[in-house]
């Protein structure tokens, strides 16, 4: 899939943060992906609206469209150029949140989670995921609202199986659970996949010949290898003690995963103004306020390791998009 390359880094600093939302100053839950007729890396993500007047609640979380920003030098630097259309079906303004984005190489696909309106807290509301198709990465076309089993799942993340087909994680009930699909557009539910915590956000990637999940727990993010898929070992948790970078105070959000030869860039999210353990405070804009990071990973010893503070030579993605 387009999301897993191969390529070598050459040199140039990667700045940090990496990029921050010139509207809303909310930028969260990334996903990286290459756009074949313009050639460029693009990155899509919820938009939470820090910018919003300081009332103390949360409807400065909903109401968002997805954001869209690009990189024409291999992800070192990124242009804010505009919203995902063709998202609302339906009068009136909803909630989208956590977009996942993949290339079939004909059709691009994205699953993005739903909620109805600005809801003013955070319990109480119905979520879905929706799939989209699109030639271009800018129009959408709505395709269907996923039977997954609950009234409440959002953050999807796809991964080819090795026997063919695709497989969905997603959070059902703060768990990871999965869905199977042949096709991109047909999906059955499986079950709890994930249990081990209560967590939300997972990706899937591979990497130095295992697979690997990453689970946000709000602490930073954990870390899960499996040799099929199937059956999920927990290690430890990256991106959990705060960087020295600009804005990379915190723990490291909701992440996801471009593969580059032996080398996984994690794009993440901060709240660099929030202090890690005190209450959050949503009538402030500086608790409000996300940026976007990004930091390389390894696998050492059966290890997926992260350094945070590492000076990132760019451009780190490939110029030329993606290989097999």
């Amino acid at each position: 899939m387009a999301k897993h390359t191969n390529g070598d880094a050459t040199r140039r600093p990667a700045p940090s943060p990496l990029f921050r939302d010139p509207v809303y100053d909310g930028a969260a839950d990334p996903t990286v992906i290459w756009n074949r007729a313009k050639r460029e890396w693009w990155m899509f993500y919820t938009n939470r609206r820090a910018w919003s007047p300081p009332i103390d609640d949360v409807s400065w979380v909903h109401g968002t469209d997805i954001g869209i920003a690009i990189s024409r030098d291999g992800g070192t630097s990124w242009l804010y150029r505009g919203i995902a259309r063709g998202l609302g079906i339906e009068p009136g303004r909803h909630t989208y949140w956590a977009p996942e984005v993949l290339d079939d190489g004909e059709t691009y696909h994205m699953y993005v989670s739903v909620l109805e309106g600005v809801p003013t807290r955070w319990e109480g509301h119905d979520a879905t995921i929706r799939h989209y198709t699109s030639g271009d990465l800018v129009d959408w076309r709505f395709e269907s609202a996923l039977e997954l089993g609950s009234p409440d799942v959002i953050d999807a993340c796809v991964f080819p199986l090795p026997e063919g087909g695709f497989r969905m994680w997603f959070k059902d009930r703060g768990h990871t659970y999965a869905a199977d699909s042949p096709d991109l557009y047909r999906w059955q539910a499986k079950g709890p996949a994930v249990e081990i915590s209560v967590h939300e956000g997972p990706n899937v990637f591979a990497l130095g010949g295992a697979y690997w999940m990453l689970v946000d727990e709000w602490a930073g993010l954990r870390v899960l290898r499996s040799d099929d898929l199937e059956t999920w070992h927990a290690q430890g948790r990256i991106l959990d003690v705060s960087g020295n970078r600009e804005d990379d105070r915190g723990y490291g959000l909701h992440a996801d995963v471009v593969v580059v030869g032996d080398d996984a860039y994690v794009f993440y999210f901060t709240h660099p103004g929030r202090e890690p353990g005190q209450p959050v405070r949503d009538d402030l804009f500086e608790h409000r306020r996300s940026s976007v990071q990004v930091a390389r990973a390894r696998v050492i010893e059966g290890r997926l390791v992260c350094d945070r503070d590492a000076v990132l030579a760019g451009p780190f993605l490939p110029t030329d998009g993606p290989r097999p």
